[in-house]
């Protein structure tokens, strides 16, 4: 329920760009509701640690910010997810067991499990 509930707050944070079909904006909010769910993972941006709601939250303010930039889930990622628009430094994710992948591999990964 919890997810269902983070997927319509995500859908709002880019419902205003007219120009993503509605499937691509469930995609989207699919994406960051992954993300804002995992649970004991650590968000490392520009060398930082962050808990998933607070990257959830950033992802959230990058998809606005990226305004009509992202049209589909694959600019988004792309766009948003991947990497510090001022750095340049990708976005990982630490799980609780240690392990450490890269956010655009976990993103698409994601997407290619999306079910409409």
């Amino acid at each position: 329920m919890r997810a269902i509930w983070l997927l319509i707050l995500s859908i709002g944070a880019f419902a205003h760009a007219a120009d993503v079909a509605p499937l691509e904006s469930q995609k989207i909010a699919y994406l960051i509701a992954s993300i804002e769910t995992l649970q004991g993972a650590q968000f490392i941006r520009n060398g930082v640690s962050y808990n998933a709601k607070a990257a959830a939250d950033h992802l959230r303010l990058k998809l606005r910010t990226a305004g009509s930039r992202v049209v589909t889930a694959d600019d988004f990622i792309r766009l948003c997810g991947s990497a510090s628009s001022v750095s340049g430094i990708p976005y990982q994710i630490k799980f609780p067991d240690g392990r450490v992948v890269s956010s655009e591999a976990y993103l698409r990964q994601k997407l290619a499990e999306f079910k409409p």
